[in-house]
């Protein structure tokens, strides 16, 4: 994933729609977290939130990985085509094919978060951050993520595997996000594929 090396404290603005999923219902409040990941400019626990534009790519089962991008002001042409070139969609959400019983079954809760205490931590992925216990102040309930995704200008890609994508992807001038690979079918078991190093 791409970061900007922007302090999350430093960089405070208006701030768009902001959003948290999960697989709980009914949460109270957000209490401020260790980070899953590492991002320098974050300085202790925090609640996390994704703007509208990149909620897509949060709209499945937490543990699911996937592969996420769009074009951006910098990307070429070239790339436009070879990733995107067939489809008329401005988003590309790719996950396997073995998790897509898990996604049509999962139900997912979308908080909307008051944006007063975010900041930005990441604009190419739609990451914000806050320091402060969060009480959201709506909640949808998502009972067919296939039909949500659909509702917005997303294709979902259904892969066999996508260590052959996230590689691609990862090279080129495209914004991207590649979440929870660790759970991936392993490369060794890829079809044609050997692991190295």
């Amino acid at each position: 994933m791409r970061y900007l090396a922007v302090s999350a404290k430093r960089k405070r603005m208006k701030s768009p729609r902001l959003f948290h999923i999960s697989e709980e219902p009914g949460i109270p409040s957000f209490k401020p977290r260790p980070s899953p990941s590492f991002f320098s400019a974050i300085q202790g626990d925090t609640v996390f939130a994704i703007t509208e534009k990149l909620l897509h790519n949060y709209l499945l089962p937490r543990d699911c990985p996937r592969v996420t991008f769009y074009a951006n002001a910098k990307t070429t042409a070239a790339d436009v085509h070879t990733f995107m070139g067939h489809s008329s969609a401005a988003f590309v959400v790719a996950v396997e094919a073995g998790w897509y019983p898990l996604i049509a079954r999962t139900r997912l809760y979308c908080y909307e978060f008051p944006t007063g205490s975010f900041s930005v931590l990441d604009e190419i992925a739609g990451y914000y951050i806050s320091y402060e216990e969060v009480a959201p102040v709506s909640v949808r309930e998502i009972a067919d993520i296939p039909a949500e995704l659909f509702k917005r200008n997303i294709e979902l890609r259904i892969m066999p595997t996508l260590w052959i994508l996230s590689d691609a992807i990862a090279r080129s001038s495209l914004s991207y996000s590649i979440i929870r690979m660790r759970n991936a079918i392993p490369r060794q078991t890829e079809p044609g594929q050997t692991k190295t190093g």
